[in-house]
């Protein structure tokens, strides 16, 4: 079922209202919605919602396409502040509009890349998708800091997270790019890495801001 991303904020606003602030039902007037806004209208048409004297309530079967528009939003908030470090007003504009492209597996390969988090930046539950069950079941820790590697281990970088365009410009200036394999060789006393054919040492604050995919 695809929906208009203007009737997916409606079912998401309703499912938090629902699922998480124990209400049952949202005032459209109270959020400048009209019955016979398209939107709306969409969502009663799909049977995801139905409109009870100017209050929409959640039916059964909106009830997931809510959980998962909100788990997507979440993760997309994520993505925003700890990959791009995108971070306040901009941060929550962007993940708004990205929270929609989200879709056809897009989501599970995001959950994967951070690495299965259980929260959004502000605290609030992530609802859990089939790839964090499955990936807790086989206890695949997706992506880590490379300070979780043990000497020996081999991966594939999936980002750099710092603030320091020094720092950002050095490691790539290394071959630390995402897609790359990356060896760990040595963890102590400082941390030697193989990229390619070479091999550098770095420290372990340094080595807790390359993130990389275990293989």
């Amino acid at each position: 079922m695809k929906l208009s991303e203007q009737a997916e904020d409606i079912i998401e606003r309703l499912w938090i209202e629902v699922e998480e602030k124990g209400g049952a039902f949202m005032d459209l007037y109270a959020l400048n919605l009209k019955p016979d806004d398209e939107p709306v209208k969409e969502l009663i048409r799909n049977a995801l919602a139905e409109l009870r004297k100017g209050m929409l309530y959640i039916r059964p079967e909106g009830r997931e396409v809510g959980r998962m528009t909100v788990r997507r939003h979440r993760l997309a908030e994520r993505l925003m502040m700890d990959v791009f470090n995108i971070k306040g007003e901009d941060a929550d504009f962007f993940a708004c509009q990205f929270e929609h492209l989200l879709k056809d597996g897009v989501d599970v390969k995001l959950c994967t890349l951070l690495n299965h988090p259980e929260t959004c930046p502000h605290g609030k539950p992530i609802p859990p998708g089939e790839c964090c069950a499955e990936a807790r079941k086989k206890g695949d820790l997706g992506v880590v800091p490379l300070t979780e590697f043990k000497s020996g281990q081999e991966g594939e970088i999936a980002y750099i997270l710092t603030e320091d365009n020094k720092k950002m410009q050095k490691l790539m200036a290394m071959g630390v790019l995402p897609g790359n394999r990356i060896i760990l060789v040595q963890a102590f006393p400082s941390y030697i890495f193989k990229v390619g054919f070479s091999e550098f040492a770095i420290d372990a604050a340094l080595a807790r801001e390359i993130f990389v995919r275990m293989l």
